[in-house]
């Protein structure tokens, strides 16, 4: 038996994934009384039982101590039960984002601040978190690749990488963007604004991507910053990190940034050792 135990920051997409898990054929069960843990799981685990995947949703509430829940896995574990612990995972801004937007309050807030709520719920679950088998940011994933992620690791049964990697163009007249980790400056290229018969084009047309990448200065900085990235890359991993954001920015994020972002994402995209997805912010911002 597949014996999963979903958690993690509230907002961070904990009920999602578990309707997610539910729709990949996992019987999923959300936030039981902490006396009734242990004994859920001895009977589902019965031999013989017809549920062969189980998820459970754990997660912190008002009315229950998050230590006591911890307590019962361990225990759990000694007892010989195998299971894994998806934690779900996303920034405080996002966090907050996301409260505001559904007008709800945070089950730790106790009617005062959500930033407050957040910052106390994170400590809580800081132990169990260090212990997770899978750890999913969510601040810049969609729905769709939440469910490709999931069933990547849970359905296809492929090696997780624990580290996702965003690469965003942008540009710098548009605002670098507040998430990034990493941001390169491409502006010494020659700009393809100035043609009149690429003006109108993206990085995303052959045509553009022809010009930029004819200058000898366009290959030099993919292979030096691509060689930075190998390296950088298993080093985050090792301090754990689960979130890289690579910033690629041009004047008005259409031509260069583009361009260079894409030969960037076809690099790594095979390289393995992390997850990688790419996007242009402002492709589509008027000329």
């Amino acid at each position: 038996m597949r014996f999963v135990v979903v958690t993690g920051m509230s907002g961070g997409g904990k009920s999602t994934a578990l309707r997610m898990l539910e729709d990949a054929g996992f019987y999923c069960v959300d936030n039981l009384p902490v006396p009734l843990i242990e004994k859920f799981v001895e009977l589902i685990a019965t031999p013989g039982g017809e549920v062969s995947k189980v998820a459970l949703g754990l997660d912190v509430r008002a009315d229950q101590a998050f230590a006591d829940v911890q307590k019962i896995l361990e225990k759990l574990k000694e007892n010989g039960y195998v299971f894994e612990i998806l934690f779900m995972e996303a920034g405080d801004r996002t966090l907050l984002k996301r409260y505001k937007e559904t007008r709800r309050m945070h089950p730790l807030s106790q009617g005062g601040r959500i930033e407050d709520g957040i910052k106390k719920e994170r400590a809580i679950l800081n132990d169990i978190r260090i212990k997770s088998d899978y750890v999913i940011d969510t601040s810049n994933l969609l729905t769709r690749e939440l469910k490709e992620e999931l069933d990547r690791i849970f359905v296809q049964n492929e090696e997780y990488n624990s580290l996702m990697v965003t690469i965003l163009s942008f540009g710098f007249k548009h605002g670098i963007p507040a998430d990034a980790d990493l941001v390169f400056d491409v502006r010494f290229l020659p700009n393809p604004f100035y043609i009149d018969e690429l003006k109108y084009k993206t990085g995303n047309d052959q045509e553009v991507q022809d010009y930029v990448m004819g200058f000898p200065e366009a290959h030099t900085f993919i292979d030096k910053l691509s060689d930075m990235i190998a390296f950088l890359i298993p080093n985050y991993v090792k301090e754990g990190k689960y979130q890289l954001v690579i910033g690629i920015g041009c004047t008005g994020g259409k031509h260069r940034s583009v361009t260079l972002a894409n030969r960037l994402y076809e690099r790594m995209k095979n390289s393995g050792g992390c997850g990688v997805k790419i996007a242009h912010r402002d492709v589509g911002q008027g000329v």
